[in-house]
């Protein structure tokens, strides 16, 4: 019995040394690899600087920077890399200390190369195996490299009139602080040039409001295929025309702007910069009323008239703008006269500020 008892203690022990000389085997190696990894990385950002330093001469010797700016450039990238070589190889150097300390008896996260897999693993490891696993898929961003296009709400705001034939803008019958324009809509904002972004291409669509007041007691009378100014029997408050657009505005936008440039994106900024539009727009006259305010026998009244008031249907100008950012100096000019068939042509002319949010 006794002989037994001792071979079967003898063969325990025999087992549980082999396990943990198994287990003191296993976490070797794995330090063995981890300092390989540490080479490997080394040698992956050397690469990568290498590569980055060649795009930057390149574009160096093709005059989209000067010898100056690249200088900056490799300094920068050169500090990311040695940063991205101590911090990565920080990582691996923990990871050793804490396997020799605790010789290879932790509980830790799985590996994971993020940059070539889309899932997500943790791993309780119990002697040097995972005895519990979670998996699932992270949302994942997609961030463009080179984002060519960008789209602002656009805001504009400002005094309104019509240049006359025959006529001088100080001589027009409508008041030149009463008439005023309002517009509002949506642009697109596309790099011309591949690597260059002194050039831009705006287009989108815009709802604009042009008001005219008439001076003095008069409103728009519309008598067959003419709209003139006539007198009204009662005392004015106010009276305006109002034509509401829908048009689509063209630019080409010339201006300066700022190179960045990372490992993962390429971007041109235009904030603070400054810059000018020359383009102009097409589309349709959604409609046209007239509002009235004034006194009769001692009752206000408010009309309200929709009508055509025979103003043109299409819709189309030039207009252009310069400013800083997103604050400009803006005008348009309709081609098309205010009032079809009209004996004396009219045309709309609206300046003002122009907000590209």
């Amino acid at each position: 019995m006794k002989t037994i008892t001792f071979q079967l203690a003898t063969l325990f022990f025999l087992l549980v040394s082999s396990q943990m000389l198994a287990q003191e085997e296993t976490y070797k190696k794995e330090i063995e690899t981890l300092k390989a990894q540490k080479e490997r990385i080394i040698g992956q950002e050397k690469d990568a600087l290498k590569f980055e330093v060649r795009e930057i001469n390149k574009r160096m010797e093709r005059g989209d920077i000067s010898e100056a700016e690249a200088k900056i450039l490799k300094e920068e990238v050169a500090k990311r890399r040695a940063l991205n070589i101590e911090n990565r190889v920080g990582i691996i150097d923990n990871r050793i200390a804490l396997l020799e300390r605790n010789e290879g008896e932790v509980l830790t996260l799985s590996e994971l190369d993020t940059l070539d897999s889309d899932r997500m693993r943790l791993d309780i490891m119990i002697d040097g195996k995972p005895a519990i696993s979670f998996n699932r898929r992270p949302w994942k961003e997609k961030i463009k490299y080179d984002r060519r296009t960008y789209s602002d709400f656009v805001f504009a705001i400002g005094l309104n009139n019509a240049l006359i034939e025959g006529q001088s803008l100080n001589d027009s019958p409508y008041k030149i602080g009463g008439s005023r324009f309002f517009e509002m809509g949506w642009q697109w904002r596309s790099r011309v040039f591949r690597h260059s972004n002194w050039l831009r291409f705006n287009y989108g669509f815009s709802f604009q409001f042009n008001g005219l007041k008439p001076d003095g007691n008069q409103l728009f009378v519309q008598d067959g295929d003419q709209t003139v100014l006539e007198e009204f029997e009662y005392d004015l408050d106010k009276a305006k025309l109002r034509m509401d657009n829908l048009v689509f505005p063209v630019h080409f936008e010339f201006g300066p702007s700022r190179f960045r440039k990372t490992e993962r994106t390429i971007r041109y900024s235009i904030r603070d910069q400054f810059r000018v539009g020359i383009g102009g727009y097409g589309g349709f006259n959604l409609g046209t009323r007239q509002k009235l305010k004034y006194t009769r026998d001692g009752e206000n009244v408010k009309d309200k008239l929709k009508r055509d008031y025979n103003t043109s249907d299409l819709i189309y100008g030039v207009s252009g703008y310069m400013g800083f950012d997103g604050v400009l100096l803006y005008l348009k000019y309709d081609l098309n006269p205010i009032f079809k068939d009209a004996d004396v042509k009219q045309n709309n002319i609206s300046l003002g500020l122009r907000f590209d949010i």
